[in-house]
């Protein structure tokens, strides 16, 4: 039972795994090489003749590592992150060449010891400080000329090589154990994620100069977390693409009075030019200024005009600092709200065959009620939007059969109001008689035979 691991230029060792003694640690360990869990880990902890560490995927000095997983944190989720550590009375860290897994404290119980996925690695012999605080599962069988190598690279205070070295590759040369349930084994080495690409320092690809000056080498470094950070921005939707780079007309304002409005510094600075726009950014609940702004300038002469010539200027009591503008705000506003609408447009608009001329035919079978059979039946098929898009003759016909509907509806109140009105006349003209007194009510009476 045995791993082979590649660690790039540097070489390859292999680890024999001592079952027998530490069977859930083995598995644990021959589980997440089965996965790739350690592909791209870095090297770290380098202790001259004495051990090195690795098996975090992403480096402890990362603010996005979470220290690594076992096996089955990997597949149950954080609750199962470590498991109890395994020690044996008969291993020691004796030989060089020891391979054991970094322990730690448990959280409910002090006393006991619990392991995840990073381990150590002896460069040295007799080590009995490791003894009962790292538990042995291995023994490296091949590739001490690699523990040299790591030995004697060049580090930083913290033991991180200056040199990158990685492991590139995990192979599982034997596995006796079943798979767990839910374990999935990826086809081929995966890719390392952003977050192991911005803990780069100098890649194997790349020569490494002893006398190189210290600033050159920052710089170079700091270059390439940006453009790691940048692909991570990119990647998450904040960029439109990682080398996208801030316009060079937008002149970015600071240590402005609070007093200060746009007004004053439109007015102050639209003599180098031409002001597409003049912002003070203010706080979104208070509405006070935050004390800095942007300035966009229609031409980019004008924008460095202002730069040499503002630079230190009396504005309202206040000495104001000038820089040209290293956001891309704005840029990334508007790639997102345009891909965005070709997003909506590209969801609601129809098409078929990559055209948007063409509909795909939809078909229906119409169903009707037939009084006399007394069921419902089956009418020929339809074209979808023949029923759903009336046509213009249909659209008039439909029109004139509303207005004839209200005709006659109208025609019937009309006549209901007539009726309605009599009624009421013979009503009130009643009982205008029998208000009367009786005689003059039978001498209207007498009067109205006669007539008759």
């Amino acid at each position: 039972m045995s791993v082979l691991l590649e660690l790039g230029e540097f070489g390859d060792i292999v680890i024999d795994l001592l079952l027998d003694y530490a069977p859930r640690t083995c598995e644990n360990f021959l589980k997440l090489c089965k996965i790739k869990y350690y592909n791209f880990s870095p090297i770290y902890g380098v202790q001259k003749d004495f051990s090195f560490q690795t098996g975090d995927p992403i480096g402890p000095e990362s603010l996005a590592s979470d220290g690594g997983s076992s096996v089955w944190g990997v597949i149950g989720g954080p609750t199962k992150r470590f498991f109890p550590a395994e020690f044996h009375p008969k291993l020691k860290h004796s030989d060089r060449g020891t391979v054991s897994m970094a322990t730690a404290p448990a959280a409910v119980n002090p006393d006991e010891r619990v392991c995840g996925s990073q381990f150590i690695i002896t460069t040295g012999d007799s080590l009995d400080y490791l003894d009962g605080k790292a538990s042995i599962f291995g023994k490296i069988v091949e590739g001490f000329e690699v523990l040299e190598k790591i030995n004697n690279v060049f580090c930083d205070h913290k033991g991180r090589p200056l040199k990158d070295i990685r492991i590139r590759h995990t192979i599982v040369l034997d596995d006796p154990y079943e798979d767990p349930p839910g374990l999935i084994i990826p086809p081929k080495s995966p890719p390392p994620t952003a977050a192991q690409l911005a803990t780069v320092r100098i890649g194997e690809d790349e020569s490494f100069d002893e006398n190189e000056d210290p600033a050159v080498a920052e710089k170079r470094r700091r270059d390439r977390e940006a453009k790691a950070q940048a692909l991570t921005l990119e990647m998450v939707g904040d960029l439109p693409f990682a080398d996208v780079k801030p316009p060079e007309n937008i002149l970015f304002v600071c240590k402005l009075n609070p007093v200060t409005h746009d007004e004053d510094l439109n007015l102050i600075f639209s003599r180098f030019g031409k002001i597409l726009s003049c912002e003070v950014i203010r706080d979104k609940r208070t509405g006070d200024s935050l004390q800095y702004a942007f300035i966009e300038f229609d031409e980019q002469k004008a924008c460095e005009q202002a730069y040499f010539k503002m630079q230190g200027v009396l504005i309202d009591d206040h000495r104001i600092h000038v820089d040209f503008s290293q956001s891309v705000s704005k840029l990334s506003d508007s790639w997102r709200s345009t891909t965005t609408h070709k997003r909506k447009v590209a969801a609601t608009s129809r098409g078929f065959g990559g055209s948007s001329q063409l509909e795909k035919k939809r078909q229906y079978r119409e169903q009707k009620y037939s009084p006399e059979e007394g069921q419902q039946r089956n009418d020929y098929v339809f074209d979808a939007h023949s029923t759903l898009k009336p046509s213009k003759y249909d659209s008039s016909r439909r029109d004139s059969h509303y207005r004839q509907t209200h005709e006659i509806r109208d025609k019937e109140q009309h006549r209901s109001w007539n009726r309605n009105s009599d009624k009421r006349s013979n009503r009130e003209e009643t009982r205008y008689r029998r208000s009367r007194s009786p005689d003059q009510y039978h001498h209207s009476e007498h009067k109205n035979n006669r007539r008759n």
